[in-house]
């Protein structure tokens, strides 16, 4: 599976992004999908993650919970994260994954257990 993030950017605290992941080459459906972020001298965090059959399966780090919200799309092969209420921490490199998955309901929280991996969108929030 290909990944391609996309819809990063520099903004003002507060506003909202919205990031986009583009898949090819596989049965979407048949992965779970998070996205992750790494900040400057970090390690790369877990943001967001949502089941393969979507909905209300997902699964969000505290720090985001409210502010986040992350969705997909099956037919269309895309995923995304809509972010609101932004803050400077929230500046970051951000990544979105995707893991095959049997159980159509769960999610990974953790990066080694992502297989595939896109490329990247710059996020920076200035106060």
């Amino acid at each position: 599976v290909q990944l391609q993030a996309s819809g990063g950017g520099a903004v003002q605290a507060g506003v909202s992004l919205r990031l986009s992941c583009a898949a090819s080459g596989g049965t979407f459906s048949m992965y779970a999908v998070a996205w992750f972020r790494q900040a400057p001298g970090k390690e790369r965090e877990f943001v967001a993650a949502i089941s393969r059959s979507g909905g209300s399966n997902t699964y969000y780090v505290d720090s985001v919970k409210g502010r986040f919200t992350i969705s997909r799309d099956n037919a269309k092969n895309t995923a995304s994260l809509q972010m609101n209420s932004l803050k400077p921490d929230d500046t970051a490199v951000y990544y979105c994954a995707c893991a095959r998955m049997a159980n159509p309901y769960s999610v990974y929280t953790t990066r080694p257990a992502y297989d595939f991996w896109g490329q990247g969108t710059q996020v920076t929030v200035s106060s």
